[in-house]
């Protein structure tokens, strides 16, 4: 089996980071989006929060505009990674290298463990190892963000095969852990937000 983080972690990745510069109107649509996810916490907003595969750290880029939480990210790729340095994004203590296999941080230590985009491209064989590491980093709650279809379904990704799958990731997992439930979820229109066509879901660990 190919890993794809060992393609996105290479040139591939490289040039994705190129291809998605941090221009104004990108981070616009993200601010949007993010207003919209932080407002189904109500009072209950998190004050930490981790972003699994961050690249140049759009995320980051709005979210820090809307919270005063304290933002983490993992990145497998580089260049990415030093972009949201020089950018001044992140420093070094919030920014890591890593993988969602193998999460650099401690368990319960993030409020707010999400993805965006990211999980659609890990491997069936290990989206159970990265949904245990955001599970394990996790005190309450998981966010993803993610390629929607009922049942798992492989597509071709920029020529490339076995980098794409599409599956209904929430459900995944709500199944895999028992004391997860639904806080809310949606659906992120592309010609609203302007990312692309994606469901999300909101999930808290409960007792």
């Amino acid at each position: 089996m190919h890993d794809p983080v060992d393609t996105w972690a290479g040139d591939f990745g490289d040039a994705y980071t190129e291809r998605c510069s941090a221009e104004e109107s990108r981070i616009r649509k993200r601010t949007r989006m993010w207003a919209r996810w932080l407002d189904s916490f109500g009072s209950r907003e998190p004050r930490s929060i981790l972003e699994v595969g961050c690249n140049l750290g759009l995320n980051q880029r709005a979210l820090q505009q809307l919270t005063d939480a304290e933002l983490f990210a993992v990145e497998p790729n580089d260049s990415a990674r030093q972009t949201v340095l020089s950018d001044g994004v992140m420093d070094e203590a919030h920014i890591r290298a890593g993988r969602g296999e193998d999460l650099p941080f401690d368990t319960a230590s993030m409020e707010l463990v999400f993805t965006n985009g990211v999980l659609i491209h890990v491997h069936p064989d290990n989206l159970g190892q990265v949904a245990d590491e955001m599970y394990r980093v996790s005190s309450r709650y998981i966010l993803v963000s993610e390629y929607f279809n009922a049942e798992p379904v492989e597509l071709e990704y920029r020529g490339l095969s076995g980098h794409l799958w599409k599956r209904d990731f929430a459900g995944f997992f709500l199944d895999r852990f028992s004391d997860l439930e639904v806080v809310t979820d949606g659906f992120l229109w592309k010609r609203t937000i302007g990312i692309d066509n994606a469901t999300w879901a909101l999930m808290e660990k409960r007792a």
